[in-house]
């Protein structure tokens, strides 16, 4: 599930004029943020840290993904733009129709949040399921091969400047085709999972997200 991703220079691009009130605003926390490489560029490196709120829709049903944080760092290494992924958390939510079964995202070891035309970003995630008749192993997607998002802005929540001083924005992000594989690891119980997800699926992913910058 492409769960954001909206780069500095994407954001600066999409801003929409002016800067909206910003009466309740999320705390941000930069703890996480990765160091700029070695041999990065001075001065041209910050960090960016993501609160969001997202949802899962698979054919009619709708799984609340409740809030997820994310952080990664960006800026230039000789002359050229890099970035470094920082954590993902996501504290584990209940899966409506499973009952007693709570789903947590991870990260999947690829992220790349430098906008452009097409998208706004790429990440790569996967989702481990849990209830006591499950096997730990049990997920949709695994470490070795995650679910690869793709997200897209969406229309309905466009870039918004809340702030310029630190500079903190909101905006939402789609990716309407994820491509959701069936249950491993889950035991006997995997297809009656299967069976009440819906999968193997095409799947809609939604967030909304405020993001703060921090210079590094």
């Amino acid at each position: 599930m492409k769960l954001l991703a909206l780069g500095a220079a994407a954001v600066a691009l999409a801003l929409t004029p002016g800067i909206a009130s910003a009466d309740t605003l999320p705390a941000f926390d930069f703890t996480d943020c990765p160091a700029p490489p070695a041999n990065a560029d001075p001065g041209t490196w910050r960090c960016e840290a993501f609160v969001s709120e997202g949802k899962l829709t698979i054919g009619r049903q709708e799984i609340p993904l409740g809030e997820m944080r994310l952080t990664f760092s960006e800026g230039r290494v000789n002359g050229q733009y890099a970035q470094v992924f920082g954590t993902l958390k996501h504290e584990p939510v209940r899966v409506p129709g499973l009952a007693g079964t709570t789903l947590q995202l991870r990260y999947g070891g690829y992220s790349d949040f430098e906008g452009n035309d097409e998208r706004r970003g790429e990440l790569d995630v996967y989702a481990v399921l849990s209830h006591p008749l499950l096997r730990k192993e049990c997920s949709v997607g695994t470490a070795a091969a995650p679910l690869h998002t793709v997200v897209h802005d969406d229309p309905a929540l466009p870039p918004t400047v809340l702030s310029r001083n630190p500079p903190t924005f909101h905006f939402g992000v789609v990716d309407p085709d994820l491509a959701l594989p069936a249950t491993q690891g889950c035991g006997p119980l995997g297809k009656l999972v299967d069976r009440k997800l819906g999968l193997p699926s095409s799947a809609e992913f939604h967030q909304a997200t405020y993001v703060q910058y921090k210079q590094l």
